[in-house]
């Protein structure tokens, strides 16, 4: 059964996922969506300007504000990577955690209710960079540019990410029913996708970015689910991991490398138990 898709920004035949209309998601079997709204999928991809017009129309549809502490019940929560503090930037050791953060002692910008997990992956960490991962290999400086000023995020060692939510300032787990993500030099369809989960692990579609072409370097996915309870969301980003000498795709090389900008979803709520 299909999903609904705004896209937003001005786009080419070229720039367009080839098989759209049949190869955009995975909803087989879910006959739940015949009794609620179908998924909203919103996209943006091009230069700054155009994907942030996609950020807006995904802020507007998921409402209210934006959440700078706990205890709100609507709105939303976004990630820039800005407050990483500088002895846990550009270091393979950012905690998956730090958003979820738990504590009277601990400010308000960590508690932000999102907990990130590498998928495969035993170190349990992933890389904040403040200079488009240039120091890992020079050639990236021009390739990932930061979506936001200043910072953006990878896996330290792998490529797909797991995304579970906490009432923010709780070990509470929660939902939510807006997700949405920032790519960076998104350049095959598929490379980057996001695939969600309810809270009996059963999917609720998984969806792709559109690669970002036409001047452009960023790619905007995001997806609103009414009435369904989001509890897993998994970020695939890319096809090959950051490493010294690991070229992208535009370099000649296979690989379709993918880093991440800003996250956006709406306010996490309290599953209870499940």
């Amino acid at each position: 059964m299909g999903a609904s898709f705004v896209l937003i920004a001005s786009c080419s035949k070229e720039s367009l996922p080839e098989n759209q209309n049949n190869n955009d998601e995975i909803l087989a079997g879910h006959s739940g969506w015949a009794k609620t709204k179908k998924p909203e999928v919103y996209r943006a991809f091009g230069d700054k300007s155009k994907v942030e017009q996609g950020l807006e129309a995904f802020r507007k549809v998921i409402g209210g504000s934006l959440n700078l502490e706990p205890g709100a019940v609507a709105g939303r929560r976004e990630i820039n990577w800005e407050n990483v503090p500088a002895e846990l930037t550009n270091i393979d050791d950012f905690p998956g955690n730090f958003f979820a953060a738990v504590g009277s002692a601990l400010p308000n910008e960590r508690k932000l209710g999102i907990h990130l997990i590498p998928v495969l992956n035993f170190s349990f960490s992933f890389r904040i960079s403040d200079n488009n991962f240039s120091d890992i290999d020079p050639s990236y400086a021009n390739e990932f540019p930061s979506f936001s000023p200043g910072k953006s995020f990878s896996q330290a060692y792998g490529k797909e990410t797991e995304v579970i939510f906490k009432v923010p300032g709780s070990h509470t787990r929660a939902y939510v029913e807006s997700f949405g993500i920032v790519f960076i030099d998104v350049d095959r369809n598929h490379a980057a996708t996001l695939e969600f989960f309810d809270e009996k692990d059963n999917s609720l579609g998984a969806f792709r970015a559109i690669p970002a072409k036409m001047g452009g370097k960023y790619s905007f996915l995001g997806v609103r689910m009414p009435g369904k309870k989001i509890v897993r969301v998994v970020i695939n980003s890319g096809t090959g991991v950051l490493a010294q000498g690991s070229l992208d795709l535009s370099q000649g090389s296979m690989l379709d490398l993918v880093t991440m900008d800003d996250i956006i979803y709406s306010e996490p709520k309290s599953l209870g138990q499940f």
